[in-house]
């Protein structure tokens, strides 16, 4: 491991700034939740379908909150959401609240939390500190919700068009996103460490 980004803890990089009591973890948790709002509402033109940055987004939330808090911040916009304020992709056109959540996208939004549950664990493990273990956190991230996504569309459109139509159109963009935040996580441990001992 790089020792020029190591911590002696292994905790993520939200506790290595402060230790979040009460108050902070309300304010961490609305931020996220603004923060995946935004995401999935804002499209970045891309081939072959416009690309959001929510799937980014969800991951380093699970890697810089951990497992905890991550999974806290996405169980209340999922609640957000099932209660029927349009703060998923494609609300209010495409429906909204529990009529949208078990619909084609209703397996992304089940592997959101598994792979911050687990992205939010490695995490903890000291896995957000270098590239190259970045690079596999993530891809484990985007797997788990791609993977769980095309399995629950398969169950309604059948195993081939489940992969041409919820996965395959997706892969330029997760490398993109998986690139970006194995740019982003050890940079801003270096930032921290930085400023701690300058």
């Amino acid at each position: 491991m790089n020792q020029a980004i190591a911590h002696p803890l292994h905790l993520p990089i939200v506790w290595a700034i402060w230790k979040p009591r009460v108050a902070s973890r309300l304010l961490l948790m609305g931020l996220g939740i603004i923060a995946l709002v935004a995401s999935a509402k804002v499209q970045i033109p891309a081939w072959p379908i416009p690309m959001t940055m929510q799937t980014y987004v969800i991951l380093v939330i699970a890697m810089a909150y951990g497992s905890r808090l991550g999974l806290s911040t996405v169980a209340i916009y999922l609640a957000i959401g099932a209660a029927g304020f349009p703060v998923f992709a494609g609300t209010p056109e495409k429906g909204i609240g529990l009529a949208y959540m078990v619909g084609p996208t209703g397996g992304y939004l089940v592997g959101f939390f598994v792979a911050t549950w687990a992205c939010g664990w490695l995490a903890a493990k000291g896995w957000d500190r270098t590239v190259p273990k970045v690079l596999a956190v993530m891809t484990i991230g985007h797997l788990l919700i791609l993977g769980i996504g095309v399995a629950w569309l398969g169950t309604l459109v059948g195993w081939r068009s489940a992969v041409a139509l919820g996965f395959t159109p997706f892969i330029a963009a997760t490398i993109v996103k998986t690139l970006l935040a194995a740019a982003t996580l050890p940079t801003a441990w270096k930032l921290v460490l930085w400023c701690k001992n300058p």
